[in-house]
């Protein structure tokens, strides 16, 4: 419990000193922010732009304990390494999955703590959406938690600017929590695929087109688009086929056997 007060006083702090360095350097304005729980665990997931992300989410956050992943490499930085161990960051290794983190992250939305996630696992170094790994699905299936899929934008403007001496209007669009479907068992391989590419497509959703990148012919986009259901997308995106469209193509085949059996008389 101490230990959550000291990380709840310190983004109070750091929302504090970031409000004042937005008043000279730019404005931020948050959409749908009444979307956002207002008690219980869940997972705040986010494309990942630039490295002031951390800074334009947690003033989109509400004052509660909340984790992010932080890359090991910092933990040792003179700077950066304490700031992130105050604020509760959970060191992970790139490039390899990191099981002790990710038991850290389970285990702080079991307390009922919200983290923050880019489900693309590092910074966009492109500045559209790449493609994502299967930690935040994982995550999410291990302990039900909602995901409240989220769009920063125009932080990749935001360091230009500043060198310009230009203010930078940061937008942050929250979109409604969003359940996993129950599959009934621990999803595996292509169900986290398809966890994932639903998780990435409604963040797509909230992103104006040139942030799309590649999901930008996401067929989970295109059905929230339209009102569709974007779980049957997901799926098929994933190389999975619905249970029912499996039982009409072995309908259809079986019949077709019959009808050749039949011609062949």
């Amino acid at each position: 419990m101490a230990g959550q007060r000291v990380r709840i006083w310190y983004h109070d702090f750091w929302r504090v000193v970031v409000r004042i360095l937005l008043l000279f350097l730019g404005r931020l304005t948050v959409h749908g922010k009444e979307n956002l729980p207002v008690e219980g665990a869940y997972i705040a997931a986010t494309n990942h732009l630039s490295k002031i992300d951390p800074a334009v989410i947690m003033m989109t956050l509400p004052s509660h304990p909340i984790r992010v992943f932080a890359s090991h490499k910092w933990q040792k930085h003179l700077f950066f390494g304490p700031i992130l161990d105050l604020s509760g960051a959970i060191w992970v290794r790139r490039g390899e999955v990191d099981r002790k983190a990710l038991k850290e992250a389970i285990d702080a939305l079991n307390a009922g703590q919200i983290l923050g996630m880019a489900p693309e696992g590092t910074r966009s170094r492109i500045r559209t959406l790449q493609k994502a790994r299967q930690g935040a699905a994982y995550i999410a299936s291990r302990t039900g938690v909602p995901i409240v899929p989220m769009g920063v934008i125009n932080s990749d403007k935001f360091l230009d600017n500043v060198l310009h001496l230009r203010r930078t209007h940061l937008q942050v669009r929250v979109g409604r929590p969003l359940i996993l479907p129950d599959l009934g068992h621990r999803p595996r391989g292509q169900e986290l695929d398809a966890y994932t590419e639903l998780i990435m497509g409604h963040i797509a959703a909230l992103l104006p087109e040139r942030y799309h990148g590649y999901y930008a012919a996401s067929p989970v986009l295109a059905a929230l688009r339209t009102g569709g259901d974007p779980w049957p997308a997901a799926r098929r995106a994933a190389g999975l086929v619905d249970e029912q469209a499996d039982h009409t193509a072995s309908h259809v085949q079986e019949l077709t056997a019959t009808t050749k059996e039949d011609l062949n008389r």
